[in-house]
């Protein structure tokens, strides 16, 4: 396993503090997130999936706890929106840069309006993924979000 990615070289260049955690991957987990908080042992709310998503038409990125959903209108809304759908796992592959299972919201080869679950912000740390499977980066969830330039909103379900 690499020890940077474009992810994490991202992240350095913003000048962000994070840690490098590595775990065993499972590709047939039910629940990537939720696997992932299980095997670093920490809180699934701690525990931040990236996914990908199409507002109006438009890539998008929403950030949050691995053991909740996303609402696509809120996720909508925060983007400005009036309709949000998951984007097709190839898609979000062919833009990211990355592939499913390894997405991060930092380092994706096209810069896409980013939003963050707004609960996540209170939390001390955060985990997200660092732009490969079995690679997860923890840091300031405040600190990402600014890095991210992203909208804090409540998007859960």
């Amino acid at each position: 396993m690499s020890k940077s990615t474009r992810a994490t070289l991202a992240m350095e260049k913003a000048g962000l503090a994070f840690t490098v955690h590595h775990y065993d991957y499972d590709p047939n987990a039910e629940r990537i997130g939720l696997q992932a908080a299980e095997a670093i042992g920490e809180e699934p709310r701690r525990v931040l999936k990236p996914l990908m998503a199409e507002v109006d038409g438009k890539p998008g990125c929403v950030v949050l706890p691995s053991d909740q959903e996303v609402s696509m209108k809120n996720l909508a809304a925060a983007i400005g929106g009036k309709h949000a759908a998951m984007m097709k796992p190839a898609a979000a592959e062919k833009l990211t840069g990355f592939v499913v299972g390894g997405i991060s919201p930092f380092g994706q080869k096209k810069l896409v309006p980013t939003v963050i679950e707004l609960s996540a912000l209170n939390e001390p740390h955060v985990y997200l993924n660092g732009g490969q499977r079995g690679l997860q980066v923890r840091l300031e969830p405040k600190a990402a979000q600014v890095a991210l330039s992203a909208i804090a909103a409540p998007v859960i379900a």
